[in-house]
């Protein structure tokens, strides 16, 4: 099924979403090419493209909460986007996820379940790592 619909997930283990995000990806079927960004580090090609095929800006994928995003002054509306995108390539963990990348287009997946609007199939029931349920759409 992968090679039908392929799928990138940027993703770091360590986040419980970029986690359920993916497990949802699996669930439904699909073994998805997973990039640890953390690691793989970003290049300012691939985020430029990433953030123009989810019809985003560069801010809107900063990453607060446990970054030195704040400390690195990019949180004001008035930062110039080259800078937050410098930030972003040099401090990979300001790039907020997970992305997912299928087909049918790129999303910044928050909350996790934002993926399933990415995926040419949906899992039957999902269950997410706190026990919270997620609700799928009924299949037209």
């Amino acid at each position: 099924m992968t090679d039908d619909f392929p799928i990138t997930i940027f993703h770091n283990p360590a986040c419980g979403t970029s986690r359920n995000a993916l497990a949802m990806i699996r669930s439904a079927g699909y073994e998805p090419t997973v990039v640890e960004y953390l690691d793989a580090g970003w290049t300012r090609s691939q985020l430029l493209d990433l953030f123009h095929r989810a019809g985003s800006q560069v801010r809107a994928f900063i990453r607060e909460k446990g970054t030195p995003a704040a400390e690195l002054g990019l949180l004001g509306q008035d930062v110039p986007e080259e800078t937050i995108l410098q930030a972003m390539i040099d401090h990979p963990v300001v790039v907020n996820r997970p992305i997912v990348v299928t087909p049918k287009g790129v999303k910044l997946c928050r909350p996790s379940e934002v993926v399933l609007d990415l995926l040419e199939n949906q899992p039957d029931s999902f269950t997410k790592e706190d026990g919270e349920i997620v609700r799928l759409k009924p299949s037209a």
